[in-house]
């Protein structure tokens, strides 16, 4: 896995990457999630699909983007929990322009953002565009995608199997999130400590200043009941599946 990372390798190392590798660029954020999972989920959950990517098709993995876009209430505590540390959207937007900027005129043609944190992705896609608008080739190229958006629809249904499926937003820290890392970094887990705390019904709308009570104190919008390692697994095969076969078609893909 180690051999994947760019932060490991010597220049020439990495150039030599350049012409046939895949680029991966995990982002993810920093934030609360509940009392029993780390402040970097999302960073370490993108990462590691980084790896699962790498471990199919030549690929090697950037350094990971560890900060993120706003955590809002209703799909991640919001500002309310000390440890998450937000960046702006012009802030993050600029930041993942120049760091793509850059890869590109190292000259890399093929760039997936592997994202790992639901805030993101409209700034993801507004760097990726601001780069890319006024460009008439079809190279270089960005894929831009999440885990969650690539669960097949059979899958939910076992993942789900005690508990209703809410929402993508309410899953901050519940079962997917919490499955994924009793499959990564079971380490990192503290299974005593998962609560089945939630919030009954989600807003329709946002609220500035954010309430103070909205939230469990604990910090989760969802139960984490449920979540097992082995879910984890089964999440991580499928989603990896269905990246592979979009990166089969949008690029030029050596498999390992």
């Amino acid at each position: 896995m180690k051999n994947n990372l760019i932060r490991n390798m010597t220049w020439q190392e990495y150039q030599s990457k350049v012409k046939d590798h895949i680029l991966i660029l995990p982002i993810g954020s920093t934030e609360q999630h509940g009392p029993h999972l780390p402040l970097g989920v999302d960073a370490i959950i993108s990462e590691n699909y980084g790896h699962a990517i790498a471990r199919r098709v030549k690929a090697v993995i950037a350094p990971t983007i560890t900060y993120g876009y706003k955590s809002q209430p209703a799909s991640g505590g919001g500002p309310l929990f000390p440890g998450t540390v937000d960046l702006n959207g012009t802030t993050l937007t600029s930041l993942v322009y120049d760091v793509l900027k850059e890869f590109i005129e190292d000259g890399w043609k093929n760039i997936l953002l592997m994202s790992g944190h639901y805030e993101n992705d409209a700034f993801l896609a507004e760097a990726c565009d601001l780069l890319l608008r006024n460009q008439k080739e079809e190279y270089p190229k960005i894929l831009l995608s999440n885990w969650w958006d690539n669960i097949s629809p059979e899958l939910m249904p076992k993942i789900f199997d005690e508990v209703e499926f809410k929402g993508w937003a309410m899953e901050h820290a519940a079962i997917t999130e919490t499955s994924m890392m009793m499959y990564f970094a079971p380490e990192l887990v503290h299974e005593d400590l998962i609560t089945d705390e939630g919030i009954d019904q989600p807003p329709t709308y946002q609220r500035f200043p954010p309430s103070k009570t909205f939230i469990p104190s604990s910090g989760c919008l969802y139960t984490g009941k449920s979540s097992s390692a082995e879910k984890g697994r089964l999440i991580v095969e499928d989603v990896t599946n269905n990246i592979v076969l979009f990166l089969k078609k949008e690029f030029t893909v050596v498999e390992v």
